[in-house]
Order: C-alpha cells, then structure tokens, then sequence
C-alpha cells in the first residue's frame, strides 16, 4: 500500500470517528434543524479532532432535502420524528483529505430503513466490482453504478457518482471543464492510469439514492479500498 493510500486511510477513519462521536453524544434527534446539527458537528471536529479545514461544502440534509443533488442549496428544514437524513462531509486531516457521506434513519419506519441497507450493500457491491475491472473509464463507472442503482429500486440522484481525492488541495485538471477527474457519464478517460507524474489516484465513490414516490433519499460515500 502506498504511503498515499494509508494517508487517506487514516484520513478517513478519522471522520469516521466524528461521525460516531456525533451518534454517540445522542446529537441525531428531532427537533432540531439542519444547520443546528451541521453547527454541532462542524464544532465537534474543531474542538474534539483539531479540524480546522472543510475542502468542500458540509452537508446535513433530511426529509425531502435528502431527494437534492449535492449542488443544491435547498431550504433548511427540521428533523422530524421518523425522519431520514443523511451527511456528507470532507474534513482534512493532516493536509490529506477525507470525503464520508453517511445515512441515518429515526424510527423504524421499512421503507426508509430499507434504502439506508440498499445503498450500504449497493456500495460495497460497487467496490467490489471496480477492483476487478484492468480498464475502465469514468462514464463506464457512472453508467454501471446508474444500473445497479435501478436493480435496487431507486434512481440515481446526483450528477457524478465520484471523483479523486488525496493530499489537499487534491489533483485538479488543466481545463476546468475537463470531467477527467470524475465519475461522470461525460468522462472517457480510463480512470485507472496514474496522473501525470506516474502516481495512482485514489477514488470516492458517492451513491444517492431517489425514490421520489415516497419522498425518500439516502446517501453513501467513502474511499474505494480493496475489501
């Protein structure tokens, strides 16, 4: 394993350990809004892990937010009873970046505990497959995530389905409208060849899953590892 690798490893079993420090204060209730709890956790990082840096946006969304694209800036809304909600965040830890997105269900209402379980098996399904690929470029990804994503019942409810991730600020591309660097129908390039200075890149994967008809979405998202 490169020292890339475990870097990002480490980086993000980090933010994992924020997230769980989250679920284990009790902080996941009703009551409170979005950005009440994205405060709390944006708090918790700072004081308890020493995070200081966000690479992106921070994401605490529930109910029928949990239906929009990461690119959306919808209303904050409150956490209901039985509610579904979700985070997507990207600490930097030591200067090398961490992207988790996790979903999480109050209640016990089926249909929703049902997609936080597809979409956990849906990644790792997803996982699994890509290290068996030798040639695959970005659209070929998105498209084979798109398919399973339909096999499970739902629709795919982002724009990509992933991208690199490394030392921050990670790798970007020479044209910023080159998709070269994401999992993205538009992209053909093979996802698995080094970047330009012979160095491998290390991949997200980001599942979102949409069912519309009962307002419902659920997310899931961590580094690609060899299981």
């Amino acid at each position: 394993m490169t020292e890339a690798k475990q870097r990002l490893i480490l980086a993000e079993q980090k933010a994992k350990e924020l997230f769980y420090t989250v679920e284990e204060r009790g902080l996941i209730v009703s009551g409170k809004s979005e950005k009440e709890l994205c405060d709390e956790i944006v708090k918790i990082a700072k004081e308890d892990f020493c995070i200081e840096n966000h690479w992106h946006k921070k994401i605490v969304r529930t109910g029928i937010n949990t239906l929009q694209p990461f690119i959306a800036d919808p209303p904050d809304l409150i956490i209901q009873e039985d509610d579904i909600l979700f985070f997507d965040f990207h600490p930097v830890f030591k200067d090398w970046e961490a992207d988790l997105g996790r979903t999480y269900v109050l209640g016990n209402d089926p249909l929703k505990l049902k997609a936080k379980k597809d979409i956990e098996a849906a990644w790792h399904e997803a996982n699994a497959w890509y290290f068996k690929q030798t040639n695959l470029t970005g659209a070929e990804y998105f498209n084979y995530v798109t398919s399973l994503t339909k096999r499970y019942g739902y629709e795919f409810g982002n724009a990509i389905a992933g991208h690199i991730v490394g030392r921050f600020p990670h790798e970007q591309p020479d044209d910023p409208n080159d998709l070269c660097l994401d999992v993205h129908p538009g992209n053909h390039n093979d996802i698995l060849q080094p970047d330009k200075y012979g160095n491998k890149r290390h991949w997200i994967l980001e599942l979102h899953f949409v069912d519309k008809v009962n307002n419902i979405g659920a997310f899931f998202e961590q580094l690609l590892t060899a299981e």
